[in-house]
């Protein structure tokens, strides 16, 4: 930034010193001829009144003035000017009114304008008017002075630049070096927010918000870890100890037990190798289908313990994979059918441009505080742990995951004494 700016800067300023040196001190000569002219001009018509009985006083803002006659004779002139010779020897020619011409002595240069004026009280005369140049016009001293406020300006500027973005960024330099020092191990560590309430504050902040989805993402994961190893654990265990015990014995119960274990564990597989693929976003193809046709299907497949109750509104299209939506209600109607009570419910109908999908079930419930802890994952309800007969923990979240995958939603509602799934998801158009 501050090479940039000395650039950038140096250049612009270097152009502007080449176009004042150049420029000055044409423009400046330029005001003198026409300063010196109009006092040229008032004097010469002034003589064609009277005659100046001493000095001629000055005008115009010139103080140099003469009255010269076409033999180089002095006839009249300012108080400075007495017994001096003519300022030039220029006269008009050609025909012209009036001449110019530019005086260089030891005391420095005049710019000289002649009016001629053919019928003065003098005679035919010259009124000549001369104005002093300034220094700067005839030295090479504005140019160096240029040059020299030139660089003292581009050094300034860079050093502006260079304190000024150091000073902006010095923020971002703590950022940096806090999160250098954050690890794996721990992300509670947070980075410093200024208290400058600009762009750098709002990066410290959302710097700290990732960081604080990092971490709670990294607990989740090592708790997913630990639960699956447990979850996988137990079915492991019982089928190695069954299957001891059914070398030995050689007992139909215990191969069953076993054969029931592996098919549990292969489950928990599935469950896992899904849930990893809906994390990665992996979408499958996806087709119109009807809802409450898919639920109807699903409830007809699927034999449960409890009688199943359709309220199903014809015509409710949505766009999905058939597959996974099968598999959400799969799930929905699982969970219903193990912790229900004597039957379960399903109605499919159309609410604006949503399609919705309510399971309910008459089992002990859902408190309102664990509503969302369900459909986290291995989470159960303690109070039904002794009922859930091979349950994982992972049906909810699945459900909910693959809802969320078609743009939707999943959640538990009031259902007064009973438990109520709600599944709603965006309406296909009919057309």
């Amino acid at each position: 930034m501050t090479i940039a700016t000395v650039v950038l800067f140096g250049a612009v300023i270097t152009v502007g010193v080449l176009l004042i040196s150049l420029t000055y001190p044409v423009r400046a000569r330029a005001d003198l001829v026409a300063q010196a002219g109009d006092a040229s001009r008032s004097l010469a018509s002034e003589i064609g009144r009277h005659r100046f009985t001493g000095s001629i006083p000055p005008r115009k803002g010139a103080f140099l003035l003469q009255v010269v006659t076409p033999d180089g004779r002095v006839v009249a002139s300012n108080s400075s000017l007495a017994g001096r010779p003519p300022l030039t020897r220029a006269r008009p020619a050609g025909g012209a009114s009036s001449v110019e011409d530019r005086v260089c002595r030891r005391d420095g240069c005049l710019v000289v304008v002649g009016t001629s004026s053919p019928r003065s009280v003098y005679g035919p005369v010259v009124a000549y008017a001369a104005l002093r140049e300034p220094f700067l016009l005839r030295s090479s001293l504005l140019p160096l002075l240029l040059s020299a406020g030139s660089v003292v300006l581009v050094a300034l500027m860079g050093w502006a630049a260079w304190y000024g973005v150091g000073r902006v960024l010095a923020p971002v330099e703590r950022i940096r070096s806090d999160l250098e020092c954050i690890g794996a191990e721990d992300l509670s560590r947070r980075v410093e927010v200024p208290a400058t309430r600009d762009e750098v504050a709002r990066l410290a902040a959302t710097v700290n918000d990732t960081l604080a989805r990092l971490e709670d993402a990294v607990k989740r994961n090592a708790r997913f870890i630990a639960e699956a190893s447990h979850e996988l654990r137990t079915p492991i265990t019982g089928l190695l100890v069954r299957l001891e015990a059914g070398l030995e014995q050689r007992d139909e119960a215990d191969w069953r037990a076993a054969t029931d274990d592996a098919r549990r564990l292969s489950d928990i597989v599935h469950d896992l190798l899904l849930m990893a693929r809906l994390d990665a976003g992996a979408e499958g193809g996806r087709e119109r289908l009807d809802l409450g046709m898919l639920a109807e299907e699903e409830v007809a497949r699927r034999p449960g313990r409890l009688p199943v109750s359709m309220d199903v509104e014809p015509g409710v299209l949505i766009r999905g994979n058939r597959l996974r939506l099968c598999r959400l209600l799969t799930n929905l109607l699982s969970n219903a059918d193990r912790y229900g009570e004597s039957r379960v419910w399903v109605r499919v109908r159309g609410e604006g441009d949503q399609a919705v999908v309510e399971v309910c079930d008459d089992g002990p419930g859902i408190p309102e505080k664990m509503r969302e802890r369900v459909f986290e994952r291995f989470i159960r309800l303690d109070r039904t742990r002794s009922k859930d007969s091979g349950g994982s923990g992972l049906g909810l979240p699945i459900a909910r995951d693959i809802a969320r995958a078609h743009g939707g939603t999943l959640e538990v509602e009031d259902g007064g004494p009973l438990t109520r799934l709600v599944l709603r998801l965006p309406r296909a158009d009919p057309k």
